[in-house]
């Protein structure tokens, strides 16, 4: 099973086959509206602006399993997404990213990658990248801004 072997729903609860996504460099990333760390979208868009065209995607599965911290439906948080961050990158469908409850996808992630002491995710925006072939080749908490992944991408998008 890879990353491509996965469907994930859509913000309006459609199918999306990851195979899509094939031989492009991808962030996956759980996300919420009322976080600490809520800010990082900016970061996040710079990096989809700056690097769509070259075959780089942010997937973006917004969670509400941290303090609550993603509360409102699909529509209500995208729409604070693209109103107050400009959000243009994919956003996919509330998820949870642990327990019993866990996206497929998240218990495939975590399984490639565990974070320090435990597999699973601690905090929201914990991202995990991915090259063009789908492996997951890492995996970076919450205070990593998505600036400091920058020269990571390139070089997955062989530009270093």
């Amino acid at each position: 099973m890879g990353i491509y072997d996965f469907s994930v729903k859509n913000a309006s609860g459609a199918d999306v086959s990851l195979s899509e996504y094939k031989g492009k460099v991808l962030l996956v990333v759980n996300t919420a509206t009322k976080c600490g760390f809520t800010p990082q979208y900016a970061g996040l868009q710079e990096l989809y602006a700056k690097y769509k065209d070259e075959g780089f995607e942010i997937l973006d599965f917004p969670c509400n399993q941290f303090g609550n911290q993603a509360p409102g439906t699909n529509e209500e948080i995208k729409s604070f997404c693209t109103g107050r961050f400009g959000i243009t990158f994919r956003q996919f469908m509330k998820i949870d990213v642990n327990g019993e409850n866990a996206s497929p996808l998240y218990e495939w992630l975590k399984e490639q990658k565990s974070g320090i002491g435990s597999k699973n995710i601690k905090w929201n925006f914990t991202k995990f990248l991915v090259n063009k072939n789908g492996e997951v080749i890492g995996r970076f908490g919450s205070t990593k801004t998505p600036a400091a992944l920058a020269k990571e991408i390139e070089r997955l998008l062989g530009k270093a």
